[in-house]
């Protein structure tokens, strides 16, 4: 009876170590071997758990955040969502600004882990007062005692991942990577992996996912920001419509573009081929790297990473639900048989 209960004290004990997973199915046709890094397996099953964690726990130790402190943030769910989950074991409360283009499955959930929420038109600019970058700016400055953590603009974005995800994907690779493709949104994730892969290796190739309608592929090109690209896209949590300063456009060689549509179907494909289910973000990296290998970017001994980020239960009534996906004009005659596999019997 004196042996030792081998349980977590906390969820928060499970953020990292994720898995990284062999794609069989998926890869099948594409040159080199590719494999998942899939950040679902996080207790609130996004990559964002590692940075709510360090950050929240960096200002703990600085002594800005203490006991009845309240937490802001800015988010397309995902954050949010971790911020909340790591809000509530730790007591403190939670604020968040979320984007309307925020599905309303992450809306829900950012309800239920006990967060306040304010909705917040997507598609007006970053400086217009009711954009969720200003909105929670105002929160923090009308709620006393209060901490932004600003996930943006934020170096500990990147060092959460410098520190946990690079190192992770290192170990689990056996030094034996040769390219990375990740989302880059806020950029914390891509550029604080690529960081430390880097300095294990400059020669590994880190290439970033970039959605039509936003402008960072070509501020990586030419160092100007193109208002002029700015349109209205679907995919959550990848892109902007600023330029980030968790962004760190030397440690990221390259970008790509995908299309909302193709990242859609993609993310079903990866589902129904490696019973991964995958988020939009996920389609958004797989997409990728289908286009980069249509180019001859791999060749036969390429060992590339994807950086999954999220689970596709955030996208139940978007790009899980056929009527949803039929209003985007996002299915046509090819895709018929997706639909068509319920049958209700009366």
């Amino acid at each position: 009876m004196g042996d030792k209960i081998n349980a977590c004290n906390n969820v928060l004990e499970l953020i990292g170590n994720t898995p990284l997973v062999k794609l069989n199915k998926i890869s099948e046709n594409l040159t080199g071997n590719f494999y998942a890094k899939v950040e679902a397996f996080n207790p609130g099953h996004s990559a964002k758990d590692r940075i709510a964690l360090h950050i929240i726990e960096e200002a703990e130790r600085k002594g800005i955040l203490t006991e009845g402190s309240t937490i802001v943030e800015t988010t397309s769910g995902n954050t949010g969502f971790s911020i909340a989950m790591v809000s509530m074991i730790k007591g403190y409360d939670c604020i968040l600004a979320v984007s309307s283009k925020s599905s309303p499955d992450k809306i829900d959930m950012l309800r239920s882990m006990g967060a306040k929420v304010y909705v917040c038109p997507a598609h007006v600019s970053a400086d217009d007062p009711r954009s969720y970058y200003q909105v929670a700016k105002r929160l923090h400055e009308e709620t006393k005692g209060s901490i932004y953590i600003n996930q943006y603009f934020n170096e500990l974005n990147m060092e959460a991942h410098y520190k946990t995800t690079g190192p992770e994907i290192w170990e689990q690779t056996n030094g034996n990577i040769t390219h990375l493709v990740a989302c880059s949104g806020t950029g914390g994730t891509i550029s604080g992996t690529s960081r430390f892969l880097k300095e294990q290796n400059p020669d590994i190739e880190v290439i970033g996912v970039d959605a039509f309608g936003s402008v960072l592929k070509k501020y990586h090109e030419t160092g100007e920001l193109d208002t002029d690209e700015i349109y209205p896209y679907r995919i959550e949590g990848l892109g902007k419509n600023l330029i980030p300063g968790a962004t760190d456009f030397g440690a990221i060689d390259g970008f790509i573009k995908v299309t909302d549509e193709e990242s859609a179907h993609t993310a079903r494909e990866i589902s129904k081929t490696e019973g991964i289910f995958a988020g939009y973000t996920c389609g958004a990296v797989m997409q990728a790297t289908k286009q980069l290998d249509a180019e001859g970017k791999f060749g036969k001994d390429s060992n590339v990473v994807l950086i999954f980020p999220d689970h596709g239960s955030r996208y139940m009534s978007k790009i899980y639900s056929d009527q949803w996906m039929e209003d985007q004009g996002f299915l046509n005659n090819s895709s018929v048989e997706e639909t068509q596999q319920i049958q209700v019997i009366r």
